[in-house]
């Protein structure tokens, strides 16, 4: 069983059970107890456990959504290294939609101040930076801000969405997998973020390898809905040829 595999039984099991023990797992699993450690370390990075002594415990017991301040904080390198190729997918002159999230913001960050784009926006932050650069054409998408994320949301903003077609959507993603697609935990955000993909001829998904194989409340997208997946090179091969093989190409930074 390849590491990606045994995390994401675990995790299954932690949401299913509220807890799961080191040794049992041990156990079940037919894996030392190191190796278990060491899943759960990785599954804490991600944010999705929270160690406790003996085992874990699903972030969800414990807290709210991580507000974007927060995500902003985490693998910033690895953000901008995404951000980055992400550039690459922008077509000069084109129309762009630009969801909230902390790997999109980076993006943000690194467009060129004189870049040719028109550029639709329900991220109050996005647009905060936009607005000072003089070759973009800036549209704020209104609407409900939740204050977690910054995100323009509700009726307003599905409902202006329906009402476009753009070149591109650069979205990001709480969790990623093969099997559930692309998923957030607010359901608000997550109509928001299936109008844009309604509303776009390519959808382009920036999101760190971390995201990889976790599953949220609510689906917006389906794997083979997507063109391309850009994330780091720490996602493992065989995630990655699973994804490639639902639909998407996937790229790494």
């Amino acid at each position: 069983m390849y590491a990606a595999e045994r995390q994401q039984r675990i995790l299954t099991e932690a949401r299913r059970e509220g807890r799961v023990e080191v040794t049992a797992l041990a156990d079940s699993l037919g894996v030392a107890t190191e190796t278990v450690r060491r899943d759960l370390t990785a599954l804490e990075r991600r944010g999705s456990l929270r160690r406790v002594h003996g085992g874990a415990i699903p972030v969800e017991r414990l807290e709210l959504e991580p507000t974007l301040a927060a995500r902003s904080t985490r693998l910033t390198d690895t953000k901008r290294r995404i951000a980055a190729r992400v550039l690459d997918e922008l077509p000069a002159g084109g129309t762009v939609l630009l969801d909230s999230g902390s790997t999109t913001q980076a993006v943000v960050e690194l467009l060129p101040p004189d870049a040719d784009l028109t550029v639709l926006t329900n991220s109050v932050a996005a647009a905060a930076v936009l607005a000072t650069h003089p070759g973009v054409t800036l549209y704020l998408v209104g609407g409900r801000v939740r204050g977690v994320t910054g995100a323009a949301v509700g009726s307003w903003a599905t409902g202006a969405l329906d009402g476009l077609t753009v070149d591109v959507a650069v979205l990001g993603t709480n969790g990623v997998s093969v099997q559930r697609g692309l998923t957030t935990p607010d359901q608000a955000e997550s109509l928001v973020k299936r109008a844009m993909v309604r509303a776009a001829r390519r959808v382009v998904v920036a999101a760190d390898s971390s995201k990889a194989g976790d599953d949220h409340l609510h689906r917006f997208a389906s794997l083979d809905e997507l063109d391309v997946v850009v994330t780091d090179t720490d996602l493992s091969d065989d995630v990655a040829a699973e994804m490639r093989a639902a639909g998407p190409e996937v790229v790494t930074a």
